[in-house]
């Protein structure tokens, strides 16, 4: 496949900045697939992962080819990479050194650029984690989800809190100290208690960063198809309802601010200078550049999608066709509330906003939804309890 097939429907890449970009590579494979997952990830041979890594090294090759073509100068470097998923851990060692010799073989990537993989608990020990230390990966995002066996084994994992507390401290003995945990609030069978002691759990580990997400039920998910269907398998019965959730989403808020780790953002929070600088380009509009199946990339213009399961992408790219899926260019002053009100610091509206939302702000004021400070509209926290409400205001204005 040849550049211009690669990337024949983006328009110019015009609106890349000057300033960095990120990379984000979709590795959508899994040892098993969680039963609450709805991610386009699942369980593939690993014969297959050889074929799809070769395809996404010819996508990542054909971006700054075609970009010269078209006369784009794409940012000069690169300052964050984020191996996502699936997980990457999967990745046989030889694939990971490709995948990052790769990135530095095509891109101007920074000496101090943040570097991050996700990984699944017990599947970091040697020879990956030597791959992923000679890679120069600094950060790790490791999906715990829960510290309670009970709870884990209803969703599929295999993972217990010795293993991940092995897995913290072999990632802290090669240096890497950049360590964030993923819990999820709302798992079968969850209660005050049980949350409790993987609140605990993580404070007792004192990484910088944590994200904690409240439960999605949508039909993408074994666990979502079967409440909504009214079933009972995979704990659909046992699912604490949305107060509960709520309530141990805000327990998770006060926990981790009196263990130094405040929210910056709605499922996000760190110690200060511990921020993920990645997915803080998602927030702010930044530009980045997404390869692999279901991978995004905003230009600062335009968004584009690639098609979303691996062998789509692997059948599309060998045959030489286009892997991107569709494309748009959103309202940039939409998304500046959309996106940019997940954040704790908030946006600066100017007056062309007033013109236009003023109505929507005046009102989440008054309801002590959102409030203002040194000339910045953020979400209070009953605001953030509803963003989802909040955000269709900025869209529909």
């Amino acid at each position: 496949m040849n550049a211009k097939q690669a990337y024949e429907t983006i328009p110019s890449m015009a609106g890349f900045a000057d300033g960095a970009l990120g990379l984000y590579i979709s590795i959508p494979f899994c040892r098993s697939k969680c039963t609450w997952c709805n991610f386009a990830s699942g369980v593939y041979p690993a014969s297959s992962h050889a074929r799809y890594i070769d395809r996404v090294l010819e996508d990542m090759a054909a971006a700054p080819a075609y970009a010269q073509r078209m006369g784009v100068q794409l940012p000069s470097r690169v300052d964050t990479v984020y191996l996502g998923g699936g997980t990457p851990s999967v990745l046989a060692p030889e694939q990971i050194s490709r995948l990052f010799a790769a990135i530095r073989r095509q891109f101007q990537l920074d000496p101090d650029a943040e570097i991050t993989v996700e990984c699944a608990p017990g599947q970091i020990a040697d020879p990956t984690l030597e791959a992923l230390v000679q890679a120069g990966v600094n950060r790790v995002s490791l999906g715990v989800q829960s510290f309670v066996r009970a709870e884990l084994a209803r969703t599929g994992r295999k993972h217990d809190e010795a293993i991940v507390r092995a897995d913290v401290a072999l990632l802290r003995a090669e240096g890497i100290e950049n360590i964030s945990i993923d819990l999820i609030a709302g798992l079968p069978g969850q209660t005050a208690e049980s949350w409790k002691t993987s609140l605990d759990a993580l404070a007792s580990l004192e990484v910088p960063h944590a994200s904690v997400y409240m439960l999605e039920i949508d039909e993408d998910s074994r666990l979502g198809s079967e409440i909504i269907l009214g079933g009972k398998r995979y704990g659909a019965f046992d699912v604490p309802n949305d107060d509960r959730i709520a309530g141990f989403y805000e327990t998770a808020v006060a926990q981790l601010a009196r263990d130094g780790i405040l929210r910056y953002e709605i499922s996000n929070f760190a110690r200060s200078g511990s921020e993920s600088l990645h997915n803080l380009k998602y927030w702010r509009r930044e530009p980045y550049l997404g390869f692999g199946s279901d991978a995004h990339s905003f230009d600062g213009t335009t968004r584009w999608q690639n098609v979303e399961t691996a062998p789509e992408y692997v059948e599309k790219s060998e045959s030489g066709e286009s892997v991107r899926a569709e494309s748009t260019q959103p309202d940039p002053v939409e998304e500046k509330f959309f996106v940019g009100l997940r954040l704790a610091e908030g946006v600066h509206p100017d007056e062309s906003d007033w013109l236009r939302y003023g109505s929507a702000f005046e009102r989440h004021l008054a309801t002590g939804m959102m409030e203002s400070a040194d000339g910045r509209l953020r979400l209070t926290n009953r605001g953030i309890m509803v963003s989802n409400e909040i955000f269709q205001d900025f869209l529909a204005a």
